[in-house]
């Protein structure tokens, strides 16, 4: 024990025995002992305060890159087709009566309603739904969240798009104020919560959306019901209010790269500008009064040309700038697998290189389609279900498709969601591997359609009206969905 010790123990015990116990665990753990070779890091209050500081400027900083920098554009762009897909989150209702079967024509009533409704889903009428859902993925990844509001019944200025009354009303991160805290009133970063950290209400901005400018002039903002709110947002923290872009651990990256692709960019056009330059000897070979005055000659250089004015003593002398650098590509791949571990999609993704073989391809899409699936989850939990439950109640409520009698009491609203499928790297390859499980009852048709991105429902009503149209015209092909299917009362007579 020092003397800092033994003089912190005669006056404060326990702030004693807190030092040594924090010395013997530095003991045990290397890494927890700060040195010369290791940098430390201490936590800085508690994760929402971190928020609080640099949320913001984080977001303000990955929205820059998005707008500016390609490989930014393009891991945002990458990551939001993966998620979400070209035809958004499918969905194949699952509503059971009471003996566990599925009410089809209830089925198919939801369908056609919700159908309607995805032309129309939010408020102004613009996005259809799986271009809404493709903008909140694009929000959520760039700026760490994205808002939405449900608005179901008669609002005032609300024009539903559908038979069905519900709408969306989406808005992002800038709408919900960082820095709104009212300790009294529960409200943390613009949210409202009890005792219990359970979200009661969201503090959303006033003002004229057809203005240009955020309305965040007066600062006034109105309460929505959580309830009614859409909140889907990175957590990384257990008691976290606010998300953080995904971007945020790689920013620096972007950055040196773009700022190292411009270097280089500049000096290969300054060197391409230079050609060459005349070299002269010592002074005593020249004559001052035949010698050209310096800065006054020039040289057209052109294919093939043959340069016989030189003086005595001159000689041409080209200029080497080692431009474009050889490393360049190397740094750059490098950076980009680290930025694409950092974002969660693939180097090759990113990058657009696919110098690789079948199976470091499919080793790699497997892999990162994980991440996909992780995040699509998220979606769906936070998005997704939540507003094809509310469109179920309100179509109820509104009498467009009326609940039939003896359906299982909460399953009206059950429902399958069809994610972005994996692609196939070998078309046949995947075929043959999914034709050989279900040949040996180890899947389904069903299954594979659906991993393919497909409702197992629409295949099957598209393969019998081709099958119809088919035999209305007397064709016959060689694929098995096209055949009729067999008669059984024929094949027992035959037998």
């Amino acid at each position: 024990m020092n003397v800092i010790d033994r003089l912190v123990g005669y006056f404060a015990p326990h702030a004693a025995l807190r030092r040594r116990a924090a010395r013997s665990v530095l003991a045990q753990y290397e890494a927890a002992e700060p040195s010369r070779m290791r940098k430390f890091r201490r936590e800085r209050g508690s994760q929402n305060e971190v928020v609080q500081l640099g949320a913001a400027a984080v977001r303000a900083q990955v929205r820059h890159l998005a707008r500016n920098h390609d490989l930014a554009r393009g891991a945002l762009r990458t990551l939001v087709n993966n998620i979400v897909g070209a035809a958004g989150i499918g969905i194949e209702p699952q509503p059971r009566r009471l003996d566990g079967t599925i009410d089809s024509e209830y089925a198919a009533a939801l369908v056609e309603a919700y159908r309607d409704w995805c032309r129309r889903p939010e408020v102004t009428h613009r996005l259809p739904w799986s271009r809404l859902q493709r903008a909140m993925v694009r929000a959520w990844v760039r700026d760490g969240e994205v808002f939405a509001q449900m608005i179901t019944g008669p609002v005032a200025g609300v024009d539903h798009g559908s038979r069905v009354p519900f709408s969306l009303e989406a808005f992002e991160a800038d709408y919900v104020p960082l820095e709104l805290n009212d300790p009294k009133r529960g409200i943390v970063q613009g949210v409202q919560r009890n005792q219990w950290g359970k979200p009661l209400a969201v503090h959303v901005l006033k003002g004229d959306v057809s203005s240009p400018a955020l309305p965040s002039s007066s600062g006034a903002t109105k309460p929505v019901p959580w309830d009614r709110v859409l909140h889907l947002a990175t957590l990384d923290h257990i008691g976290q209010v606010r998300g953080v872009s995904e971007f945020a651990s790689v920013i620096t990256r972007l950055e040196d790269i773009k700022d190292y692709e411009e270097s280089e960019r500049v000096a290969a056009k300054i060197a391409a500008m230079l050609t060459a330059y005349v070299k002269r000897g010592s002074p005593e070979v020249y004559d001052p009064e035949t010698a050209p005055a310096p800065g006054t000659r020039q040289i057209a250089f052109k294919p093939g040309m043959v340069i016989d004015d030189l003086a005595i003593g001159e000689e041409i002398g080209l200029i080497d700038s080692k431009r474009p650098n050889p490393n360049l590509i190397t740094f750059r791949q490098g950076q980009l697998r680290a930025i694409a571990a950092g974002v969660g999609a693939s180097y090759s993704s990113l990058s657009r290189d696919y110098n690789g073989t079948y199976s470091a391809q499919r080793q790699e899409l497997v892999e990162q389609w994980v991440h996909y699936a992780v995040l699509c989850d998220e979606f769906v939990g936070e998005v997704v279900q939540p507003v094809w439950e509310q469109f179920v109640l309100a179509a109820h409520l509104s009498g467009v498709v009326r609940m039939p009698a003896g359906l299982k009491p909460g399953s009206e609203n059950d429902a399958m969601y069809t994610a972005q499928s994996m692609p196939w790297i070998d078309p046949v390859k995947e075929a043959t591997a999914w034709q050989i499980l279900i040949e040996n009852g180890l899947g389904s048709e069903a299954e594979a359609i659906r991993r393919r991105g497909r409702n197992p429902a629409d295949v099957i009503d598209q393969i019998a009206e081709f099958r119809r149209k088919a035999e209305e015209k007397g064709l016959r092909f060689g694929t098995a969905a096209a055949d009729p299917a067999p008669n059984e009362d024929t094949d027992d007579a035959d037998a």
